[in-house]
């Protein structure tokens, strides 16, 4: 499912990215707030957001990522760079060892295709008060 963002805002910051997920995150049926899911930013060269993309809804604690899925519309659509995003149901937003070996396997394939990933978002769920974490914050990516 993409989302074309009618205010087609800069993210500039990991915050940014994290309070968009969980206003789309809160909006889903109850059922599927507590599954996995993995989200794609296409930003522009200017870090406009110019839609974003559910790539794979998972179960309760596994979402099946693959780079073709991942970059597929950022290919058709020229976009400059992006932004990975997943929740943790559990509300804990630390990345698991999959977490940390999909996000360097995600970059490794945006740098061959010329997709610079600047951030992966994991957020602890859809209320305000779950915190966020930034790949990009901690020098994971």
């Amino acid at each position: 499912m993409t989302v074309e963002i009618k205010e087609k805002g800069a993210v500039l910051q990991p915050e940014d990215a994290a309070n968009i997920l969980k206003k789309v995150l809160a909006a889903e049926q109850p059922i599927d707030q507590d599954k996995e899911h993995f989200w794609i930013f296409g930003l522009n060269s200017r870090n406009l957001v110019q839609y974003l993309e559910l790539v794979s809804l998972g179960t309760l604690n596994a979402s099946l990522v693959h780079p073709r899925e991942v970059f597929r519309l950022a290919v058709m659509k020229g976009i400059a760079q992006t932004i990975m995003a997943h929740n943790h149901p559990s509300g804990d937003p630390e990345p698991s060892r999959d977490d940390l070996l999909i996000t360097k396997r995600l970059v490794e394939a945006g740098k061959i295709l010329g997709i610079e990933v600047i951030d992966h978002i994991v957020i602890g769920g859809p209320k305000d008060q779950n915190p966020a974490m930034s790949f990009k914050e901690k020098n994971l990516l």
